[in-house]
């Protein structure tokens, strides 16, 4: 195991990352949002306004200079992120090797190919709302004709479960309902179904409804039943019930923090 030696680091005003919305106060953190998070950050994270966090709250004027000189240069900006890596010794020799090859595999992408990838990566973070928007650049490409049947399947699905990750199912039951279209699979006609049983106001269409049977009804009944059930025992939905057990005021200020959160989701989609 290699030494990494920690530098002291007083941040009078933490760096807001907007896409995580984490607030950066050290080095190590930056280094490690870096690491973690590539897709995010690989094209436009290193600009002044962090370049200026590096050089006044960190105290690392030569790697600010250093950044701002690449940046001036115009070349591949992923560099900047693996010269960060380096400069803070963070991880080690080895790691930001293996955190270059990461983007050049990257950069070897389709810009199709790319944009899934990013789709899916916020997808993941549950911020549904980016994750559409990049999706969305992606169905563009399909209607110029360029994609396979099989990828376009692919991002439709996943818009899909993002239409549903902020119970918005109507919206949710047309994006599956086209992953149908490019891929006939019995899954899809499974959510499709899930669906309808979730708001009972959506209609399977009889084209998918004719292909369910009995035995297949009753065994996905059951499985969003245990589902359901043991969504009650997960961890946010106890804070959800916590929320509801607080006093008048505190209970007003969580709540207002959750559908703020859902409003800004919303609102990316629109």
């Amino acid at each position: 195991m290699s030494l990494i030696m920690v530098r002291p680091e007083q941040v009078e005003h933490p760096y807001y990352v907007e896409p995580l919305g984490v607030h950066i106060g050290s080095s190590q953190e930056l280094c490690y949002v870096i690491y973690n998070n590539l897709l995010i950050v690989m094209n436009d994270f290193v600009n002044d306004r962090l370049i200026d966090f590096i050089r006044r709250e960190l105290g690392r004027p030569l790697l600010a200079d250093r950044l701002s000189a690449w940046k001036r240069s115009r070349e591949n900006p992923a560099e900047m992120l693996a010269i960060i890596l380096d400069d803070c010794n963070y991880y080690t020799t080895r790691e930001v090797n293996a955190f270059r090859q990461r983007i050049e595999s990257l950069r070897k992408m389709t810009q199709s190919e790319f944009w899934k990838e990013t789709a899916d990566n916020y997808y993941r973070l549950r911020q549904y709302g980016t994750a559409v928007r990049y999706y969305e650049k992606i169905l563009d490409e399909w209607r110029n004709g360029s994609l396979t049947d099989e990828f376009t399947a692919n991002v439709w699905n996943n818009v899909g479960a993002c239409y549903a990750g902020i119970f918005w199912f109507e919206k949710a039951m047309g994006a599956y309902e086209m992953s149908y279209n490019f891929r006939k699979e019995m899954s899809t006609i499974k959510k499709l179904y899930l669906l309808t049983l979730l708001n009972p106001e959506l209609v399977l269409k009889d084209r998918y409804r004719v292909l369910i049977t009995e035995e297949k009804r009753l065994e996905w009944k059951a499985e969003l039943r245990k589902a359901m059930e043991e969504a009650g025992e997960c961890q946010k939905v106890k804070d959800v019930e916590r929320l509801f057990d607080r006093d008048p005021i505190r209970r007003a200020e969580g709540a207002e923090k959750i559908i703020s959160r859902w409003k800004r989701e919303y609102r990316k989609m629109l």
